[in-house]
């Protein structure tokens, strides 16, 4: 008997996983994580979850893959920006696109171009919402469409609020395709210019998506100060004009007001 019982356990040891399973190992690791301030070692997550350490270290490989959790210089972990992204997508909703809106349109009507409203889904960004410019020759995305977040402003600015660190990821996984000519293909070069952006507070697309058509591009925050979204005007270059930064800068502010957010 106890040698058919030892046999079974082993057999049981060596069966893969299921996904229910891979779940609640998951869940009960981020229960952790979520009860400490500052990064938590493998061994400390290991012994408060109840799971062998390899087994941790595998499931947290996978989560911060896919940037549920984070793991620092020292190989420590903490709850990673994907966790702060959907929950400021759950809490602005719906609410995101009916209180941007009226912001949207208030750009459009001051500066007299097509104005989108993005959000980031992995390495792309979503155009959601679209106020479009009265005029006959106009630049607009159709809404669903996705770019890769380095050909555009509100993806540059993405870049640079999510740090060097992910950036580094994001060239070597996506390649740096090039859209045109103008596309920025070296991940230094991109880390400067986003940089750059981030501590301007706006990023341009200067025909780097495609050739004719400019782009400035604002963040938009919630309650939270997370980045959940993005504003921006596109237009025919040659009527895209640089002093349009300090509207296009007023209305990401309002409408990050609207959502809850206090900053600066």
């Amino acid at each position: 008997m106890n040698g058919a019982t030892e046999t079974s356990t082993n057999e049981s040891a060596n069966r893969p996983e299921s996904g229910i399973q891979v779940i609640d190992r998951m869940v009960k690791l981020l229960d952790v994580l979520a009860r400490y301030d500052a990064p938590v070692s493998l061994k400390v997550l290991s012994v408060e979850s109840g799971l062998h350490a390899s087994t941790a270290f595998r499931i947290l490989s996978a989560m911060a893959a896919h940037e549920f959790v984070d793991r620092d210089n020292h190989g420590h972990y903490s709850l990673g920006g994907k966790l702060l992204y959907l929950g400021g997508r759950i809490r602005a909703g719906i609410d995101l696109q009916r209180e941007a809106l009226p912001v949207m349109e208030w750009l459009r009507d001051r500066v007299g171009e097509t104005v989108h409203l993005s959000v980031r889904e992995g390495f792309e960004i979503i155009y959601i919402e679209r106020v479009a410019s009265h005029h006959t020759i106009r630049a607009e995305q159709v809404i669903g469409s996705r770019a890769h977040l380095h050909v555009t402003a509100v993806g540059k600015m993405i870049l640079g609020d999510r740090g060097r660190e992910f950036c580094h990821r994001y060239a070597a996984q996506t390649g740096l395709p090039s859209y045109t000519e103008n596309t920025i293909v070296d991940a230094w070069q991109l880390i400067r210019a986003v940089e750059q952006d981030l501590e301007n507070g706006y990023a341009l697309d200067n025909e780097e998506a495609e050739l004719g058509v400019g782009c400035i591009g604002c963040l938009v925050r919630d309650t939270t100060g997370v980045a959940i979204a993005g504003l921006s005007v596109s237009a025919p270059i040659k009527r895209r004009r640089l002093e349009w930064v300090s509207t296009v800068q007023k209305a990401a502010s309002t409408l990050s007001r609207r959502l809850g957010y206090r900053g600066s």
